[in-house]
């Protein structure tokens, strides 16, 4: 697969254009959530599970995880509605 130059997006018409950075971006932005996700639930394993190998988790490593995960999903809605509401001030 080859990648995109400058070159190829100014011998696009503007709605081309327009579409494939749209597409770019979104797909960034798909990525960036990816990440943070793995990051996060690396996070919560390794703060909540205390022994791996039997394949499950106890009772309280259960409850440390719904709650590292809901104060996670808390936050980044948060962050989200945040940036709406300053979004929507300009």
């Amino acid at each position: 697969m080859s990648s995109l130059t400058q070159q190829d997006l100014a011998s696009l018409d503007e709605g081309s254009r327009k579409e494939i950075l749209q597409f770019i971006e979104a797909e960034n932005s798909k990525s960036k959530v990816q990440t943070s996700i793995h990051q996060f639930t690396d996070m919560c394993f390794k703060k909540c599970v205390t022994q791996v190998g039997n394949g499950q988790v106890s009772a309280q490593e259960e409850s440390c995880l719904s709650n590292c995960i809901n104060r996670f999903l808390d936050t980044n809605i948060r962050v989200v509605q945040g940036l709406q509401a300053a979004q929507g001030q300009q």
